[in-house]
Formats: C-alpha cells, sequence, structure tokens
C-alpha cells in the first residue's frame, strides 16, 4: 500500500509537471482557429519534415471544427452535437460535453474556459477542465464563426445576421451589430477593434469593447473566409473568386488577385507571413501570393478542392484537401515533403502545437501526428 501511495504522488507530480511545461511553452498552444487573434495560420512549433501517426480517435459523425490545443488537452467538436477534450499525448477521452447541435465551429481556450456555438445558435462555455457548462446563450441562428475573446468580450458572428460581444463571466449580451447576410467568417481583432466580413460583401470593424461599428469596407462580394492579419492589412478569400488585400487604416482595397483561368471561390482561410499569403480554393489549387503586390509566386496543384486553412510551420506549409491529403510543402517553392492519404476528405484545418499536428476528418477520425521516437530502434 505504501508503495502503491508513493507511485501514486510520483505520477501525479510529473502530471503537473506536464501541465506546467505545456502551460509555460507558447509552442504547446493552439488556443484558436488559426492559432492566434490576428488569424495568421502561422504556427509558434516545429515539425520534422515527415511525421507518423502517433494516435486516432474515433467518433461516429464527421469532424469539421479545427482543434485547439492548450495545455495538453486537444479541444474539437463533432456534427454528433458533441465537444471533445482529449488528452494531447495519449488520444485517451478526458471528457465529453452535449451541445444543443452540431459543432462545426472551432473552440476557442482562454482563461480556463472552452468557447464554441453550435448550429441550433446555442454558443456555449464550458470549464475547460471538468467538461461541466458555465453558461449557454441561445441566438437566433446557427453558429459556425469561432470566437475571439478580448477583454471581457467574447465576440463571434452568427447566421441571424448579426456579430455579437457577450459578456466572458454571464453569457449576456452585451451588444450585437446587425448586418445583411450571414456571417460566417472568425473575426480578427486589432487596435481594440474586431474585424469581418461577411455574406452582405461588407467587411465591418467593430469596437469591441463598446459594439460601435465604426467602420464599413466594400468588399463587393460574398465572404466565408476568416480574415489573416498582417500589420494593417487584412487579407482573405470571396466566394467571387477572388483573394484580397484590405488596407484597415485607409479603408480601402489594396489589392485583388484571381487566377487567369479558373475561376473559383475561396472558403478557407490563408495563412500569412511578410513573405508570402498561402490559400488553397474551390480550383484544387494552393496559392502562394506576395503581400504587397498579390502576384503569384508559385502555385501548387492539389488535385481537390481546398477548403482548409493551411498552416505556416517554419519552411513547411501544411495543406489539407478534400481528396483526404495532407500535404507538406516547401513554402517559398511549393514543392511537395511529405504526403499522408486518410480514409475521408478534410474540411477541418490543421492544428499545430508541441510538434504536433492535429486534425479531424469529415469520416469521423481525428488524428495526431509527429515523430515516432522509436521508429528508428533496432529493438
Amino acid at each position: 500500500m505504501r508503495l502503491r501511495f508513493k507511485s501514486s504522488i510520483l505520477l501525479a507530480c510529473l502530471g503537473v509537471g506536464l501541465v506546467v511545461l505545456w502551460a509555460q511553452d507558447a509552442r504547446a498552444q493552439w488556443p484558436s482557429f488559426r492559432g492566434n487573434p490576428s488569424g495568421t495560420g502561422v504556427a509558434l512549433s516545429s515539425l520534422p519534415d515527415s511525421v507518423d501517426v502517433l494516435w486516432i480517435f474515433e467518433v461516429e459523425e464527421p469532424i469539421e471544427s479545427t482543434a485547439a490545443v492548450v495545455e495538453g488537452r486537444v479541444y474539437f467538436g463533432g456534427l454528433d452535437a458533441v465537444l471533445y477534450a482529449l488528452d494531447a499525448c495519449t488520444g485517451e477521452a478526458m471528457w465529453t460535453y452535449k451541445a444543443l447541435g452540431e459543432v462545426k465551429s472551432s473552440p476557442t481556450v482562454d482563461g480556463g474556459v472552452v468557447y464554441v456555438g453550435d448550429e441550433s445558435g446555442a454558443f456555449h462555455a464550458v470549464n475547460a477542465t471538468t467538461g461541466e457548462g458555465v453558461w449557454v446563450t441561445q441566438l437566433e441562428g446557427g453558429v459556425t464563426s469561432s470566437a475571439r475573446v478580448m477583454g471581457d468580450r467574447v465576440v463571434f458572428g452568427s447566421y441571424d445576421n448579426h456579430l455579437y460581444g457577450l459578456d466572458r463571466k454571464t453569457g449576456r449580451v452585451a451588444w450585437k451589430v446587425e448586418t445583411d447576410g450571414y456571417i460566417h467568417a472568425t473575426p480578427v481583432v486589432h487596435g481594440g477593434r474586431c474585424y469581418v466580413a461577411g455574406c452582405d460583401g461588407f467587411m465591418r470593424g467593430v469596437q469591441v469593447a463598446t459594439g460601435e461599428a465604426d467602420r464599413s469596407i466594400d468588399v463587393g462580394d460574398y465572404v466565408g473566409s476568416s480574415p489573416a492579419l498582417l500589420g494593417e492589412v487584412a487579407y482573405f478569400g470571396t466566394f467571387g473568386n477572388q483573394v484580397m488585400a484590405v488596407d484597415l487604416s485607409l479603408g480601402e482595397v489594396v489589392w485583388q488577385y484571381e487566377h487567369a483561368e479558373r475561376h473559383f471561390p475561396f472558403y478557407g482561410s490563408p495563412a500569412v507571413t511578410p513573405e508570402m499569403i498561402y490559400i488553397g480554393g474551390r480550383d484544387r489549387m494552393v496559392h502562394a501570393l506576395h503581400p504587397r503586390t498579390g502576384e503569384a509566386q508559385w502555385i501548387h496543384h492539389a488535385g481537390a478542392r481546398v477548403d482548409a486553412s493551411p498552416v505556416v510551420v517554419g519552411d513547411k506549409l501544411v495543406v489539407a484537401t478534400q481528396g483526404g491529403e495532407i500535404v507538406f510543402l516547401d513554402r517559398f517553392t511549393g514543392d511537395v515533403r511529405w504526403t499522408f492519404r486518410g480514409g475521408g476528405s478534410f474540411t477541418a484545418s490543421p492544428a499545430v502545437a508541441r510538434d504536433r499536428l492535429y486534425i479531424g476528418s469529415d469520416d469521423g477520425v481525428f488524428y495526431c501526428f509527429g515523430e515516432n521516437e522509436g521508429k528508428n530502434d533496432d529493438g
């Protein structure tokens, strides 16, 4: 009994130490859709040139929700109306939370709380450690947009044609801004405002503290793509087959890119760096564009629609396709470095934290990829 007790103490200490290590290491975190409030899609972690499947977790319905990874846990939703929390190292289920509708929204984790919407129009705050509900706010349209947390506000869009700011402690609607179309995309936050474009063809800037809509930029087409912010410029794709750069300080479109021959919508969101802008399209291609001019630097033919949003990891670009492939590209040349084919298509986007890649697929399989440390062992 004494030995068992000492072993339990040792395991508990190791567990606490691991959580502290995860909490202190920014590379270990991917707390929201696109990795940060600016939506850049750039990982602080690294990945080897090729990875192995370290574990899988299976659910009964498709997974379209992009994972959040915080303090050693992975959070994602399924079309089975369940929010899942898994151990990031082992894939063991830590808890599940039953929502009121399909969960397509990607969770955001902040201050020990998971924030996520569902297709019934319910927006949930869930204790990240226990899986217990903190509050639920019922809205009038489904929520596919993911949330941004800024101060005491939780900000996101809804299919009831409103952008919302909720009180993060109570879920009370602090403000809402009406638009003339659905808001599918996830906002970015910058300079005290949140910015998002919707299906009415306007990008709006709203003061997060007050809900005052004091910016309106006509982008001319439906937008489902979430903006990515680089300095004062927001980049996103449109259903009018274009990629746009909008200067938020000037309130105007800087450039527009459209492929000369293939005219298909851009549903996914870009990853942005000072060197290049990366976005996949329903034209079955991945485009690398110059951030100042919008000129194409290289194009990768993916062979299938790319609705998932790519992620920059060091000198690599991680791309997931509707054809069921995950591809590592050299982000400077577009050359293929590594590929994996799963059993279902990928609508969810990659999340990268602590040298691991996490993603769910439309066949209900959630993957963790990383370097198998024992693969080169002789015995």
